[in-house]
């Protein structure tokens, strides 16, 4: 069977339809990393299933990450092996055979401060760690951890202060664009037939005595009230998963609590290092990421009980990652450097701890009531794992014989042929007169689904320019979100299709006029939506930025909030 690769207004139009007309094995309720994933995995083993996201994909919690796909070296000390082991796992198959196009290796430092206990105890955890990467039955995908004297660190990384440490270990994990992923993974599972829509509210369920039988759908965009029936309904939305099992008038079986966690990006010439680092709290630890031109540095673990669509980033936030990590600079970082900040909320399961930081990320599957499973807690890595067990409860109560998954073996669009492509990549970029870096560029972050991109730029050599303030993104590559990969806003591109939020010098105030006016073509706005979806835009830049400058939460809440949505999510 042939489909289209396409996730645009028309598929949204289409999927919506048959949303209305039929009930489904399976709806998937939140469109982050487990959501997406649950759907990829319903449609894959042959249920019909259909996926509702209330804002955009990976708006929440799933594009706020740390970036890494990783065992959580910091879980082996909490002797949660079987976490760690099986988040090691599906790093492998993410790197090699999901997704290698988006998901790369990325090498770290632990710096060693004591001679000889420190680095056997953290040695004898990396050694740990090397051994749970193989037994997934392959290769980890990459080189082991190695011991590294304090003379061959300064060489690697002269920007640590050279009282910081005696020595260094070096060992490997992945990172990748969390956001660019989701908007994959849905865009995958439409592939496949899973009949996906963004800016659809589930305002409620629908019951029959005491089973769940469906949602009470709102479509944002156009105001339309709905219903969408199915035998199955999986509520996969993280932090959020308390206020949807309200609307069920059940209690719920367990809590989730939401942990903020905040980056800053700085440019990457203001730390001078081969290799990214990882340093041991007080509470925690603190990452610096390599991030294409930047460095990503975070993160903090606090308790957030206020919105939940707009966490906010405090000026004690960012002081507090700026005095962390200058007591290892030999240079300081000031607040001049940062050029971006943002904030996330971890899903964590409550009720074990008062600190959040010693909560737990395992995950849970539950069928809270008939018709109804709830997944919830876990990792970004073990979104597939999360995913299956999903499914796996909702077919277990369904009449017949339902497959296993097969999500394990399944890649996501762009990834097959991608080491070909990438070879390739020298004489593409010379039979389309386009410089090498910028088809590397676009090979690993669309694989290759490249060619689409190629093709407009050929069609309207236009395309192939940068964008004001953000020379990593090319105007073709705002045009392809519109018509390819479901968004609807300006801010589903600046935001999440790209990063240009974050790592652009002005957040995108430069670019949004002019993608804005691209977005325009694909999907219809006339001369005031392009004027509103900007001015929406620079309020949500200038209230970021605001929010940044406060003392507290709360008062960092109210400010960032003072920027309304372009669309309304009650």
């Amino acid at each position: 069977m042939t489909r289209s690769t396409k996730l645009g207004p028309e598929e949204r139009e289409a999927a919506l339809t048959r949303l209305k007309e039929k009930e489904l094995d399976i709806l998937v309720v939140g469109g982050g990393i487990v959501g997406t994933g649950a759907a990829l995995d319903a449609v894959t083993r042959g249920l019909s299933t259909g996926l509702l996201e209330a804002r955009d994909w990976a708006s929440g919690t799933s594009s706020r990450s740390s970036k890494l796909v990783h065992g959580g070296i910091r879980y082996l000390e909490q002797l949660d092996f079987r976490l760690v082991r099986e988040a090691l796992i599906e790093r492998g198959l993410l790197l090699q055979r999901i997704a290698p196009h988006l998901v790369k290796p990325v090498r770290f430092l632990y710096p060693v401060q004591k001679r000889i206990f420190e680095r056997f105890y953290v040695g004898a955890g990396m050694m740990l760690y090397d051994i749970f990467s193989y037994t997934g039955g392959r290769p980890p995908g990459v080189p082991h951890h190695r011991h590294l004297s304090k003379r061959q660190v300064m060489k690697a990384i002269p920007s640590l202060s050279n009282d910081a440490l005696v020595g260094g270990i070096t060992y490997y994990d992945a990172q990748v664009d969390d956001a660019r992923y989701v908007a994959s993974l849905a865009r995958t599972a439409s592939f496949y037939g899973a009949h996906v829509a963004s800016r659809v509210n589930v305002e409620g369920f629908i019951k029959v005595g005491e089973r769940v039988v469906g949602v009470k759908a709102h479509d944002l965009q156009t105001g339309e009230h709905f219903e969408v029936r199915a035998r199955q309904v999986v509520n996969a939305t993280g932090v959020w998963t308390d206020d949807t099992q309200r609307m069920v008038g059940e209690r719920g079986t367990f809590k989730v609590r939401a942990s903020k966690g905040i980056h800053l990006v700085v440019p990457r010439d203001r730390i001078q290092s081969a290799m990214g680092m990882i340093f041991r709290t007080e509470k925690s630890v603190l990452f610096v990421i390599p991030w294409g031109r930047h460095w990503l540095i975070g993160t903090t673990d606090t308790d957030w009980n206020l919105d939940k669509a707009h966490p906010a980033a405090t000026a004690a936030d960012i002081d507090y990652l700026l005095e962390h990590v200058n007591a290892v600079m030999a240079v300081p970082l000031t607040r001049e450097d940062v050029e971006g900040v943002f904030a996330g909320l971890r899903p964590l399961l409550a009720g074990e701890s008062d600190q959040t930081s010693k909560l737990s990320r395992e995950h849970i599957v539950a069928h809270t009531v008939p018709g109804l499973v709830v997944v919830a807690g876990g990792k970004w890595t073990t979104y597939r794992v999360m995913a299956k067990d999903a499914i796996d409860a909702a077919a277990d109560a369904m009449d017949g014989r339902i497959p296993p998954s097969t999500t394990q073996d399944i890649p996501l669009l762009g990834a097959e042929g991608y080491q070909a492509a990438w070879n390739k990549r020298g004489k593409i970029a010379h039979a389309f007169g386009v410089h090498k870096v910028r088809i590397e560029h676009l090979l690993n972050r669309y694989g290759t689904m490249t060619d689409e991109l190629l093709d407009l730029i050929r069609a309207e050599p236009e395309l192939g320019e940068p964008l004001p303030g953000a020379d990593d993104y090319l105007a073709a590559e705002v045009v392809y979100a519109a018509s390819h990969e479901g968004a609807l806003h300006l801010d589903d591109v600046l935001a999440r299709r790209t990063r240009i939020s974050i790592e652009a010098w002005d957040r995108g105030v430069s670019a949004a006029p002019v993608a804005a006016k691209l977005m325009a073509r694909v999907l219809g706005w006339d001369e005031e939506r392009e004027a509103l979806e900007v001015e929406r835009y620079l309020q949500r830049v200038a209230a970021e930025r605001a929010s940044q400058q406060q003392p507290d939460d709360e008062s960092a809440d109210r400010v960032r909030l003072e920027a309304p949505d372009i669309v309304k999510v009650e």
